[in-house]
Formats: structure tokens, sequence, C-alpha cells
């Protein structure tokens, strides 16, 4: 017990002991470059500063961006409205209050891991194979696994809120549905208006990652500009993309704090927390209101229609060899390959901020620079950075993993930041007033705090980190999602169901390690 805790790291370092990782990755380095893209990477990074303003170019760019803008949108709300009604039914608190019993709650949960286990661009690329190239088709994708997603959130929510005020409504003889509104709506809403706000800006990454693989909107123009080595014309689209996604998040960041504060005037106010809550829930009615119609006018002018779901393409016949030749494939191969994968973008990304931010601190500027590094790693989809590493790398893992870790270090490290800024000042300051350097009272002074809740979220990173892997595996040709791209071209249906099955038993495995591992770090903070 205690050569343990002799060897157990300080608070403060364990942030960074993820970026451990880069150890093996860059030692491998030397081994996977070629030399026949430098000039294309070079061309690239200039293009950056010199966009293209042709008129007819923008309006493209423009019009891509309106349909990713659209789908997003209506897959968003669609799967909230999923979320909600799956996430009420999936609560044990509701099913106990209303039967006595939580069995129902219980096993929906489990029917409903199966679709938030697959990533949104494997339903993409199935519905395609199956309906069609339709404007429907994206919004689904999107809807299924975040609705799924949505559910769980919120049925975690409301299993987690005090229930004094519910049992003291129904022993007052109130009815169940009546106490359960009263009781849970009003606690139960910050969390929704937050969550909701954070799948919205995912719900835009998404919408741009599946018109890069054929779906249409700004992606699909992305992709076009990059195979045809148009840089400037690809920077153009990325920054259109990165305003859209900046002004999101500065809207939705207001919104969260306008609305999910308990009340705004403080302890000298709270006869007025009734009228502040009240003013919110106006506020929201009013935006409710406002959005369904805007709904409408963006499924219009998308042509989304809902019955083209029902006109399936008829699938393909088995090969003769029927089962036999899914289960040759090389499936040890592929798994390791993917759990690879997962370790080494989860502690580039996680262990990553940290060090970067660790390694700028002494300047000003490095802060700056690193948040406009991390907004154009988030709104980057995975797929394209792939293709960009692979004009200098071999394909294989360690491309695959240096894009995904990229993608996630700009969602990590904007997190970090925040998290950062919101510890306060103080210690930072003391330990800079005593004579320590910039770096070290960053690390002891704020990283210490939010050493544990910060890696509490890289272990849930790291399962939606899993998920991605699919993406990049498309492009780089490692683990599952490169035996997916061949089974998907040679309409292999009975290698697409094993597939399927592995990809989300590795998910759901993972789901659990994760939640292990959030609980354990949270729970001895």
């Amino acid at each position: 017990m205690n050569a343990t805790r002799l060897i157990r790291p300080a608070a403060p370092l364990l942030v960074v002991l993820p970026a451990l990782v880069f150890l093996p990755v860059l030692l491998s380095l030397p081994g996977q470059i070629h030399g026949g893209g430098w000039d294309l990477i070079g061309q690239f990074a200039w293009a950056a500063l010199t966009p293209s303003l042709d008129p007819l170019v923008l309006q493209s760019l423009l019009n891509g961006l309106a349909v990713t803008i659209g789908m997003a949108l209506l897959g968003w709300a669609l799967s909230l409205v999923l979320g909600l009604g799956l996430g009420l039914v999936s609560s044990r608190l509701l099913w106990r209050t209303l039967t006595g019993t939580a069995l129902p709650a219980d096993l929906i949960r489990r029917l409903l891991a199966l679709p938030r286990s697959i990533h949104e661009l494997i339903w993409g690329l199935l519905l395609l194979q199956l309906i069609g190239q339709r404007p429907a088709v994206a919004v689904v994708a999107i809807a299924l696994p975040y609705g799924a997603l949505v559910a769980r959130v919120l049925s975690d929510l409301l299993d987690a809120l005090p229930t004094a005020n519910l049992a003291g409504l129904r022993a007052a003889g109130a009815p169940a549905p009546a106490a359960l509104l009263t009781a849970l709506g009003p606690p139960l809403l910050p969390g929704v208006v937050s969550y909701g706000g954070y799948r919205l800006e995912c719900a835009l990454r998404s919408a741009t990652l599946l018109g890069v693989f054929g779906l249409g909107g700004l992606g699909n123009e992305l992709l076009l500009t990059l195979q045809s080595l148009e840089f400037h014309e690809l920077w153009s689209g990325l920054w259109l993309l990165l305003a859209v996604m900046l002004s999101l998040e500065t809207v939705i960041g207001i919104l969260r704090r306008r609305w999910s504060m308990p009340g705004r005037f403080g302890l000298a106010g709270e006869r007025s927390g009734g009228g502040s809550v009240g003013r919110r829930g106006r506020e929201i009615l009013l935006t409710l209101t406002l959005l369904l119609p805007t709904l409408v006018v963006v499924a219009r002018a998308l042509a989304v229609d809902p019955s083209t779901l029902l006109h399936w393409q008829p699938l393909p016949p088995l090969a003769p060899q029927g089962w036999a030749t899914a289960l040759a494939l090389p499936w040890p191969r592929l798994v390791a390959d993917t759990l690879v994968l997962t370790l080494l973008a989860a502690g580039l990304a996680v262990g990553g901020a940290p060090l970067l931010l660790l390694l700028v601190a002494p300047w000003p500027w490095g802060r700056r620079l690193l948040q406009l590094l991390w907004a154009l790693g988030r709104l980057w989809p995975p797929p394209l950075t792939a293709l960009l590493l692979l004009f200098v790398l071999q394909p294989g893992v360690v491309a695959a993993a240096l894009a995904l870790g990229f993608h996630n270090l700009g969602i990590l490290g904007r997190l970090l930041l925040e998290g950062s800024e919101a510890a306060g000042p103080e210690v930072e300051q003391g330990l800079l007033c005593g004579g320590s350097g910039p770096r070290l009272a960053l690390l002891y002074g704020r990283f210490s705090g939010l050493a544990r809740s910060y890696l509490a979220y890289g272990a849930y990173r790291a399962d939606v980190i899993l998920r991605e892997t699919v993406v990049v595996g498309l492009v780089a040709g490692s683990g599952l999602g490169s035996q997916l791209r061949e089974s998907l071209s040679a309409f292999a249906w009975d290698q697409l169901a094993l597939l399927l099955a592995v990809y989300a038993l590795l998910t759901l495995v993972g789901e659990d390690l994760s939640d292990r591992g959030r609980q354990r770090l949270l729970g001895t903070a």
C-alpha cells in the first residue's frame, strides 16, 4: 500500500500523463514519412493566408454551407424530439413513480444502446446504399444516434434529480403525471438546454462530415477542392465554416448562461427568482415558437421528404460462400488496430491540450494561437485531415491517430481552457509572486484543481473516439473502418452485418469502461 502511494502521481501531473503517448508516435514517424507531398503541404499552409475570393467560388461554397446548416438543424431538431420522448420512457424514476417498477426502463436503455453505438457516418452510408442520395438520409443519419444519446443523458439527468418535492406532491394527493412535471420540470430544464446546445454544435460537424462522404453540402465542396488540390478554394470554405462555427458557439454560450442560471440577481434577489424563472420559460417558449416555422421552411428548401425513406432499393444476393467469407476476415488484426488507434488518438488529444498550454504559458500570444488552432481542429473533418496527412505519411494507424487526435484536441483544448479560466487566477498569481515560473504556476495553480474532472471528460471522449475510428479508418486504411469501406464497395452484406455487430460490441464495452473510469476519477476527487 505504501509503495503504491509512493509512485502515485500528484494531481497536477495527472493531466499530462496521457501525453506520454507522444513518445511511441514520434518514434514511429520516421518509418511512416515519405517525401512525395511536402510541396503540397507548403501550398496548403500558404493558401490559408490567401483564400479564393472568386464570386463563383464563394457562391458555390455559400450554397453548400446553407445545405449543411439546414441538414444539421433538421437532424438536431429531430434528435431532440426523439431524445426527449425516449429519455422519458427510459427513466427509472418515471417508471417507478407511475408503475412501481423500473424494469421497463432498463429494457429500453439496453435497446437504445444499439443505435447509440453506431456512428452517424455508418448510418449515413448504410442509408445511402439502401435509399439513395436523398436529403432525408443525412437528417435521419444524424437524428438516430443523436436521439439515443440525448435519451441517455436526459434519463440520467432525471434519475439524478432529488425526489423530495416529488414525494411531497404525491403524498398530498397530486396525480403522478402532474407531480412529475411540477417537481422535475424546472430543475431539469437547465441541463436539457445546455446539452441541447452542445448537440447543435456537434450536428453541424456531423453534417459537414456526412457531406465529405457524398451526402451533399459544404463537406462535399471541401472534399472536391482538396482532391483537385485547389487549396485557395478549400480555405475559403474552411474560413466560412469557422465563422459559422464560432458564431454558433457564441450564441449558444450566451443562451446557455442566460437560461441555465437559477437567477441573475444574486442573494438579494431571492424574491425575484420566480420572475427570472418565468422570464426564462417565456423566452424558451418564444424561441421554440420561432424555431418550428424555420424548420418547415428549411425542410421545404432542402426538399426533405420523409416518404422517401420507405422506398428501399433491393439488396444484392449474398455470395455463394455464404457467411464463410465474412467469418474468415482477419478479425483479431482489425479489432487490435481499432483499439490501438483509439488509445493513440485519445492520448494525443487528452494529453496534448495541457501540454501545449504549458509550452506557450510564458507568451500571451501563444494562447490566442492555440485557440485558433483548436477551432480549426474542431471544424476540420477528420477524413480531410487524414487525406492531407497521406500526402506525407503512409496509410495506417499513425496517420489515422494523428487525424483523429487533432480533431478531438480542438474539443478538449477548448474545454480545458474554459475550465482553467473558470478556476480563478488567485493560486496561480500567488505562485508567480512567490517566484515560480509561468509553467509551474499554471500546472499547480490551475490544472491541480481540475485534473480529475478533466480526465473524467477525457474518459468520455475516449469512448467517442472509439466510435469515430470508423471515420478515419475509411480513409487512412486502418481498423474496422478500412474493412467497412471494402465491404460497402463490394455490397457484401454478410460482412457488413458482422462488422456492425463487432463495432457495436466494442463501443458498448468502451462505453461501460468509460463510465467506470469517470466514476472512479470523480468518486476519488
